[in-house]
């Protein structure tokens, strides 16, 4: 289904019983809201309403072009604007990676819309901002950042020879899987649009967030390359409510492709705990 809101469309996949829990699904980089297709069965099964959106620069009707247009503020606003859009007051929240930090600071800004918060992978702001601080190893693992957002260069590092440096970024979600993925950040500006996530990138966005005061899952995979155990640890003391933190051996980043079940088992343990 297509949504309108914020003056852009936003493609999302929607699914489950009407009269369900809905759930916000959002995505990380390099993927799209696909990333989910082993997840959502199993919310149906539990009687969760799901909405699995494509985020900005990741629809084609929500791709604008200026750096600017990527800041965490405004990827912010289209979350609230597409629950508005949906008729939903509050929602469980899901999200990996780039959506995991979207999900971070709706929980933290508007923590009325938030049932409850499953972030996957990249842990509270502030938590990586300490493990940038102190651990030298988190600054080897985010490196990849300053590549990312050198325009022009990033395109073609990734984009060059049948798209070989996404295929080899996300060599963990599986060799079946990878194309979905890749196909789609060849169109013209898909990529750019993409990595504009990484160049509106401020420190406030690190820094400058409070506590979440939610019921809050932390899942974190000790096999992934870009987030360390220093930042998955300081997770904990930024949550003023309910915590868990739940601890995946031998996975990559790419939880939600290569470890659908216990992921699933995280979101509904979390979803269960909300308060009525």
């Amino acid at each position: 289904m297509l949504i309108t809101a914020r003056g852009l469309t936003f493609d999302v996949r929607a699914g489950g019983p009407d009269d369900g829990e809905p759930v916000l699904l959002l995505h990380g980089f390099p993927q799209h809201s696909g990333e989910w297709a082993e997840v959502i069965p199993a919310l149906h099964a539990a009687g969760l309403r799901t909405y699995a959106v494509d985020q900005r620069g990741y629809s084609p009707g929500a791709r604008p072009t200026e750096v600017a247009d990527y800041r965490m503020a405004e990827c912010v606003a289209d979350a609230v604007a597409l629950l508005d859009a949906l008729g939903i007051d509050a929602a469980h929240i899901v999200g990996h990676d780039w959506g995991a930090v979207v999900g971070w600071q709706l929980a933290a800004r508007h923590p009325q819309r938030v049932r409850t918060l499953t972030a996957v992978s990249v842990p509270h702001p502030a938590a990586m901002a300490h493990a940038l601080a102190t651990d030298a190893g988190q600054r080897r693992r985010s490196a990849y950042i300053g590549l990312f957002q050198q325009s022009g260069k990033a395109e073609r590092v990734l984009l060059d020879h049948d798209g070989a440096g996404l295929r080899q970024l996300l060599s963990g979600v599986g060799e079946e899987r990878v194309d979905t993925y890749v196909g789609p950040m060849r169109a013209p500006g898909a990529l750019t649009a993409a990595l504009n996530w990484y160049r509106a990138l401020s420190h406030r966005d690190l820094e400058g967030l409070g506590p979440v005061a939610v019921p809050t899952t932390y899942v974190w995979s000790d096999g992934d390359l870009a987030i360390g155990e220093t930042a998955a640890l300081a997770c904990a003391e930024h949550v003023r409510a309910d915590y868990r933190f739940v601890r995946l051996a031998g996975v990559t980043h790419w939880v939600p492709d290569e470890s659908p079940a216990p992921l699933v088992d995280a979101i509904l343990a979390r979803a269960r705990r909300a308060p009525a």
